[in-house]
């Protein structure tokens, strides 16, 4: 965990939450077209303040994002075993599960219920490929005790492509919303989401229903993906962060709601934006209480912690 001055943590969420105002704001006065064709882009981070060093890393992380698509993975995590790849287990990470063992035709059905989740289009790119491994996937922390899988499939020149499957469970609205809502399954509620805030999600995003009736949603592992690295960075580098942070949940919110409800809740002083700031301070504060309690506790040995995973 990076320490910010309590300075720099408040004028980055309170930046966050003026242009997540601002935004909802401008966003009420366009049309639904309008709103839905505006995107941000990788030219946002190119007029973010940086230095030699700053350009350098983000030229790192352009390619290292490349890097990370399936093609590149395929020596890492795959071997033949009797003429055939396979997921190369890798514990506690990625690993075979006896409950996946022999699971060939349910993992069809499976990827046969996915199928019909996509687009027409994206069912013909689908079909050019075939089921051959899969495995347990241990994910981040958001995702803690869900279920989690990686899929391989090959297309005929053994062309990797690698799906994370990730369970989808109920939503925590659901108890006072009376129910699953309209979408009735959880992974295809996940799925509309994703769709309906995202500029572009991944082609391959989609939902099926597990053997035991679990929901879950899949998309790609690893596709091209890069974030802004924010090591060392510095007041002005920071709040700029946040504002693309801010404009970018603004724009997902006026696709999916009302930004007129939302940016009259909201009120055009910075009542809001001061609010979020204290919020955003104290929880910082509380985070490293935290963290300090955590090291604490593995200093004195009532916590085991492990750095090989």
């Amino acid at each position: 965990m990076t320490a910010r001055s309590p300075r720099t943590r408040r004028a980055a969420a309170v930046r966050c939450a003026r242009a997540y105002r601002q935004h909802l704001w401008d966003y009420a006065t366009r049309s639904p077209l309008q709103v839905w064709y505006d995107r941000l882009d990788t030219s946002l981070l190119e007029r973010m303040p940086r230095d030699g060093t700053d350009r350098d890393r983000q030229r790192r992380m352009i390619q290292k994002a490349h890097r990370r698509v399936g093609e590149h993975l395929m020596p890492k995590i795959t071997e033949v075993v009797a003429g055939r790849y396979r997921l190369v287990d890798q514990p506690p990470l990625l690993f075979h599960s006896p409950e996946l063992e022999g699971s060939e035709e349910a993992a069809e059905e499976f990827l046969g219920r996915y199928r019909e989740s996509l687009p027409e289009e994206r069912r013909v790119l689908l079909d050019r490929y075939r089921f051959v491994d899969a495995g347990v996937k241990v994910v981040g922390v958001g995702s803690v005790g869900t279920r989690a899988f990686v899929s391989l499939l090959l297309s005929p020149d053994n062309e990797p492509l690698l799906l994370q499957v990730k369970e989808a469970q109920a939503s925590v609205l659901e108890p006072d919303g009376g129910g699953r809502g309209p979408l009735g399954r959880n992974g295809r509620r996940v799925v509309v989401g994703q769709r309906l805030m995202q500029a572009a999600s991944d082609i391959f995003l989609g939902w099926s229903v597990g053997p035991r009736g679990r929901d879950f949603y899949v998309r790609q592992l690893r596709d091209m993906k890069l974030s802004v690295d924010l090591t060392g960075a510095d007041e002005r580098r920071m709040t700029s962060y946040a504002e693309v942070s801010g404009w970018a949940l603004a724009r997902a919110h006026a696709r999916t709601g009302d930004a007129a409800v939302i940016a009259g809740y909201l009120g055009r002083k910075g009542a809001f934006d001061r609010a979020i700031g204290e919020f955003a301070t104290r929880y910082a504060d509380q985070a490293e209480h935290d963290h300090r309690e955590l090291l604490d506790a593995v200093g004195a040995g009532r916590i085991e912690a492990r750095s090989d995973v």
